[in-house]
């Protein structure tokens, strides 16, 4: 009995700070001595390069019908509607800010994203299914992928000139430039940058 109690507790305690890597080993390390795993990291994807290049993270694309009004600030969709990448910046209803047709400047021709929804168009929404990593929120907090730590950051896929090497991206795709240092997302058109 003392040994189901202590793996148990072991198992509740590897819950509370989970930190996840896709397409990798392990968690980044702390540099210069990297001997220590990055506490500051939730949820952390690959290096993509070689055979792997061209793999980004692809976000859940939401419907007319789906409740965006429900979404915490934070949250980063791809509007079916009218075909953006968007998030949440703030508690307000009509706080969803542009990541994709960002133009600030007139540009030649449409840029408006594309999207073709026949593959999910059959399927049902399931609004209890999703992925939570960390300690859970109370209340629970909606979303597919939902990231509960306060102090660590998710890093996303790192793919070198992400426009020239991810082939036949879907909308909604998302990754980090490590040759330009930004942040590229893809609408089904065309790809949006973004630099700190």
């Amino acid at each position: 009995m003392k040994n189901i109690i202590k793996i148990f507790c072991l198992l509740v305690v590897n819950l509370a700070t989970a930190q996840v890597a896709i397409g990798k080993a392990s968690i980044s390390t702390i540099p210069p001595a990297n001997t220590t795993t990055n506490p500051s990291i939730s949820l952390e994807f690959g290096d993509y390069g070689g055979a792997l290049l061209g793999r980004g993270i692809i976000l859940p694309w939401i419907t007319a019908d789906m409740d965006k009004a429900a979404a915490v600030p934070g949250t980063i969709i791809f509007d079916t509607v009218d075909k953006i990448v968007k998030y949440k910046n703030g508690a307000g209803a009509g706080n969803w800010f542009s990541l994709s047709k960002n133009e600030t400047v007139p540009v030649i021709g449409d840029t408006t994203g594309v999207v073709v929804t026949t593959l999910q168009d059959s399927y049902t929404d399931n609004p209890n299914a999703k992925v939570s990593i960390g300690t859970p929120a109370t209340p629970a907090v909606p979303g597919i992928l939902v990231l509960e730590e306060n102090n660590k950051a998710m890093i996303l896929p790192k793919v070198a000139s992400p426009h020239l090497n991810i082939v036949n991206p879907e909308p909604g795709t998302m990754a980090y430039d490590t040759v330009k240092k930004q942040l590229a997302i893809f609408n089904g058109k065309v790809w949006s940058f973004w630099k700190p």
